[in-house]
């Protein structure tokens, strides 16, 4: 999985070997935030549901009532926001869904903190990063 040079990564890129899944690492991750932010983040944070096959009726109505094609899998609102695209611990059992690199780069753009996370515990680094810089 080839990274964009404008996003950055948290985790160890040369890592290899068996890992759980993304939706596995997700799972952690927000069970982590929830247990240490209950009150603030933990409220807050979401995972939009853009990925999964659809009719392309579907995704005509999806994309009408608000699905923006490439948004991160997890996002927590704040000033600036920050976005976490979250991948496997080995990188190269995850790939680029549509539109993912070019929906972070715009993001960092618009003044949001963006970054792709190697597994939920490089997205716990991540978040602590972010959050002692503001």
């Amino acid at each position: 999985m080839k990274m964009h040079p404008d996003i950055p990564v948290y985790g160890d890129m040369a890592w290899r070997g068996a890992c759980p899944t993304e939706i596995a690492e997700q799972i952690t991750f927000f069970q982590w935030l929830r247990v240490q932010y209950p009150h603030s983040y933990g409220l807050i944070a979401l995972h939009p549901r853009n990925e999964g096959k659809r009719h392309h009726a579907q995704t005509i109505m999806q994309k009408a009532e608000g699905m923006a094609v490439g948004a991160p899998d997890i996002i927590i609102p704040g000033s600036p926001t920050w976005l976490c695209e979250l991948k496997r611990r080995d990188h190269t059992k995850s790939k680029w869904q549509n539109g993912q690199q070019e929906y972070l780069i715009a993001a960092k753009e618009a003044g949001a903190t963006v970054g792709v996370a190697l597994g939920w515990e490089a997205a716990i680094i991540y978040l602590k990063k972010h959050l002692q810089a503001f």
